[in-house]
């Protein structure tokens, strides 16, 4: 009898970040538990725990993947900054659970420090891209108004109808 192989943990851990991903968007943050995961995924809950440490640690490889997907985003837009507001405002309407993951939920990831992770700094230069300037001061005042935008229309906390005006005053705010 040959011994078993063992488990690709990469493609362990990537269909166990799709499964809390699906389960979050259709049901959101609070139906993402490492039982309901198990389940889903036909495995024990000692599997997810070889792939992650706990929750957390799940919550933020999703947040990492979510990063990765916004990078990508920005950058199949077109360069111009109207373009990439609108591409990042679209991203964060179209994956409201995602995109809470990455701003919403506590993460134990660091951001603008030595220790940030690679697609932090790729999400974060695509932005900086379309609004460059030598510190990337510009960049993050602009990723700050996008995040408060898409925060406050994710929440109803904004007139219905006027998304367009706001995107189009930001986008002259910012490139005055």
């Amino acid at each position: 009898m040959s011994p078993r192989r063992a488990p690709d943990l990469g493609s362990r851990r990537e269909a166990i970040v799709a499964a809390a991903r699906d389960v979050a968007e259709r049901e959101g943050w609070p139906a993402v538990t490492m039982r309901r995961l198990a389940a889903s995924l036909g495995v024990t809950q000692p599997v997810l725990y070889s792939a992650f440490a706990g929750r957390q640690a799940l919550v933020d490889a999703v947040a990492l993947s979510g990063f990765e997907d916004l990078a990508a985003t920005l950058r199949a837009a077109d360069p111009s900054p109207l373009e990439r507001m609108r591409a990042y405002l679209d991203f964060a309407a179209a994956r409201p659970w995602l995109y809470e993951s990455m701003f919403t939920l506590p993460l134990e990831l660091h951001f603008a420090g030595d220790d940030t992770p690679q697609p932090l700094h790729d999400a974060f230069a695509e932005v900086h891209t379309a609004f460059p300037d030598s510190d990337g001061t510009r960049a993050e005042v602009a990723w700050s108004l996008l995040h408060g935008l898409a925060t406050l229309q994710a929440s109803g906390r904004l007139r219905a109808g006027q998304a367009e005006s706001r995107l189009e005053l930001a986008h002259r705010l910012l490139t005055a």
